[in-house]
């Protein structure tokens, strides 16, 4: 864990916007910005894809940014890369510690298979994405772009047998994680709607999203 602390003000952000359990945020980062995703509550996990947004075709790619780092779990000091191993944001600050980029986004199909039959019918992250992209086609995004994700705030553990689990979170309020860009990004945000495991302490709560130039 990387813990550090960011310098920046909220006050002067050029952009704050809350994002409420099971909403979508969906939004460009111009390369130097930086951005930044509080968890308000605590134990809330927010689902994340990152894509060049001048060709959507490059997007974040979990298995380059573990190959280069050597660890699979992000903190300060990681580097998100693309499909072309090219940086696309890294963390300059992170009050939590550790953010999953394995355990994968929650889909209807995967509720049925962890869960139950029942539980095709609740609301999943992968549905979140496929609204915000039916809802906004000028970012050029298609199903197909929907691809590898980063779970911010999520404790997903690698067990020593190689498996994973999804196990309480190791959040707090106020936590967050803060990110520059190194090229103009389009960001996707799912914010959990899960609540069949404790990733979100079976209560999904608010993230607050902000931006500073």
């Amino acid at each position: 864990m990387s813990v550090i602390a960011s310098d920046l003000l909220i006050d002067n952000a050029r952009h704050t916007q809350s994002i409420k359990a099971g909403d979508y945020y969906l939004g460009t980062i111009k390369a130097g910005q930086t951005f930044r995703i509080v968890d308000l509550e605590g134990n809330q996990a927010a689902d994340t894809l990152f894509f060049n947004a001048n060709d959507p075709s490059e997007r974040y790619s979990a298995m380059d940014t573990i190959r280069e780092q050597s660890n699979v779990y992000l903190t300060t000091g990681s580097e998100l890369r693309s499909n072309l191993n090219n940086v696309l944001l890294r963390i300059v600050a992170d009050t939590c510690g550790r953010h999953d980029t394995l355990g994968g986004a929650c889909a209807t199909e995967s509720n049925t298979v962890r869960y139950d039959l029942e539980k095709r019918c609740m609301h999943a992250c992968r549905d979140s994405w496929m609204l915000a992209i039916a809802e906004h086609p000028e970012y050029g995004l298609h199903k197909r772009d929907i691809s590898h994700n980063i779970n911010f705030f999520m404790n997903v553990p690698v067990t020593p047998e190689g498996g994973l689990t999804f196990e309480d979170g190791i959040s707090a309020p106020g936590k967050y994680v803060e990110l520059t860009a190194v090229m103009d990004v389009i960001v996707l945000i799912s914010n959990c709607p899960q609540l069949n495991n404790p990733c979100n302490g079976y209560n999904p709560t608010p993230v607050q999203i902000a931006v500073w130039d």
